[in-house]
């Protein structure tokens, strides 16, 4: 998710509905970059509405829309061809990123973003 006041946002989470931060990078200007928020099993990722590359593809800072899904898989290049093979577009191709894993990110018939990668929050 993104949001245009992310600290804010986390704060919120965690107030009203139980979340805790397990990891909040900041990044310049005192935008994050991207936090992980647990709650029992399940996690959110969030961090600052920016117009990069992928803010873009969500309508960017002014969209209300500001979220995707993302989903952990084992072989991203085979998940990403089988995705397009069943209609996705493949909106950001497969690629290794700076913080570890690769990922790709599809929009689905409905115009829904999803990212599949092999970074592991849950992996410690």
């Amino acid at each position: 998710m993104r949001y245009a006041d992310a600290r804010s946002a986390i704060e919120f989470l965690r107030t009203a509905f139980g979340f805790e931060a397990a990891m909040v990078v900041e990044g310049e200007g005192g935008l994050i970059d991207h936090a992980q928020l647990v709650h029992e099993t399940g996690m959110v990722m969030l961090g600052s509405a920016r117009d990069d590359e992928f803010g873009r593809l969500v309508g960017g800072s002014a969209s209300p829309f500001k979220a995707s899904v993302y989903v952990v898989v084992d072989d991203v290049a085979s998940h990403a061809e089988q995705a397009r093979g069943a209609g996705a577009e493949i909106i950001m191709e497969p690629a290794d990123e700076d913080y570890g894993g690769s990922n790709y990110t599809a929009r689905d018939p409905e115009g829904n973003i999803w990212s599949f990668g092999s970074y592991d929050p849950w992996a410690g």
